[in-house]
């Protein structure tokens, strides 16, 4: 099943939203880069790029 994926690029989560501790599951910064893949895999563009 494939999820939905937004027509805008996914935004950087700020960085109050960030504890920084590591501890938390899952981390906004993996929900951020699961979700920018996605983005990217849908859209065309180079997945390994260095733009996160």
């Amino acid at each position: 099943m494939q999820k939905n994926i937004p027509s805008t690029k996914p935004e950087r989560p700020k960085s109050d939203e960030c504890c920084g501790g590591g501890s938390c599951c899952p981390c906004v910064w993996d929900e951020y880069k699961e979700k920018l893949a996605a983005w990217k895999k849908h859209h065309g563009e180079n997945v390994n790029s260095k733009s996160i």
